[in-house]
């Protein structure tokens, strides 16, 4: 929860060596491609959720296969993030949460099938310093889970329940097939999205790679097997942007912080990030907070961690914002 008080309050107060993406022309590609694995790795035994990632569900995202006769049901599900504990609190500053969900028609079963962090979304936000490693540790693989049940009160209490479309049993089968193809090689949580500036024609410099952008990823698979999508109401998600001036690229882990003659960028990066640390107290959070007002506004920077390497935002004002957006349905 510290984590999101502190992009509230900072909206308020204002190693894979892989290399950079470019056009054919030698030129920086925008925004840069998310970059897919060919397999999910394992996951680090430092890396511990408060809440267990599809406690209910199929960790893996399997989808079971209905009858091709069958007629499935989809729903849009939105709900504010962590609505189980904390109620309409995030909701209220439209911090959300979205899923789909679907039903048979022949069995009656209900599905919810969703895309999240494995270890909550500040630890896909921002590292962990370690004393013993000197290169930050990310814990920030997200994917997706399937179970049985959609929970009626926790979707429509405070958010969105509602059903947008039919689909037949074989195009169901057919995208369970493609959510399997799509969470073992989009491993990673992404939160931002950075762009130039607020402005219908602003550069995207980086997407985000999130719950909702899983959402959109289905209603356009659904979409290209033949479905029909339709909404009474405006299909809004929730945005955390940076504005930035166009980004450095720094490199990965090995090349940072295993070269010795980078080790002002690799310690300015360290203490970039141990601001946001997790658990501080509310002295430490205090002070945290102020040093990251004075980084990200002041002196104009961040850092940003995208397909396992780093780039170095020259921030610019209004330097950060969460927004309510429409993305209608496809």
């Amino acid at each position: 929860m510290a984590h999101a008080l502190t992009l509230l309050c900072l909206n308020v107060l204002l190693v894979v060596p892989v290399a950079a993406q470019f056009t054919n022309n030698g030129q920086q590609r925008w925004p840069v491609p998310y970059r897919r694995f060919d397999r999910r790795p394992a996951v680090d035994s430092y890396c511990e959720a408060v809440y267990p990632f599809c406690p209910t569900g199929d960790r893996d995202g399997r989808v079971p296969s209905v009858r091709d006769s069958d007629v499935i049901s989809v729903y849009r599900l939105q709900t504010p993030v962590w609505e189980f504990k904390y109620g309409d609190l995030l909701g209220k500053v439209h911090i959300m949460h979205d899923a789909v969900g679907f039903s048979s028609s022949e069995s009656g079963a209900n599905y919810t099938m969703e895309w999240y962090e494995l270890f909550q979304l500040g630890n896909c936000t921002f590292p962990h310093v370690r004393p013993e490693v000197f290169a930050p540790f990310w814990c920030n693989q997200g994917a997706a889970c399937f179970f049985e049940g959609i929970d009626d009160v926790h979707w429509s209490q405070n958010g969105t329940l509602e059903k947008i479309g039919e689909l037949a049993g074989s195009q169901f089968n057919d995208m369970a097939q493609w959510v399997q193809d799509d969470n073992n090689t989009g491993i990673y949580y992404e939160t931002w999205t950075v762009r130039s500036d607020p402005g219908p024609n602003a550069t995207v410099w980086f997407e985000s790679y999130d719950c909702s952008q899983f959402v959109h990823r289905t209603y356009r698979k659904l979409t290209e097997l033949g479905a029909k999508l339709s909404s009474r109401s405006q299909t809004n998600y929730t945005k955390l942007y940076l504005y930035s001036g166009e980004p450095t690229y720094l490199g990965n882990d090995s090349a940072i912080f295993g070269q010795p003659a980078l080790k002002n960028l690799a310690v300015d990066i360290r203490n970039f990030y141990h601001t946001f640390r997790p658990h501080q107290s509310f002295a430490d959070f205090a002070v945290s907070l102020l040093q990251a007002y004075e980084k990200v506004v002041l002196e104009k920077s961040f850092y940003l961690y995208y397909n396992f390497e780093y780039w170095h935002l020259p921030m610019k004002p209004p330097y950060v914002r969460i927004t309510y957006e429409e993305v209608p349905l496809p």
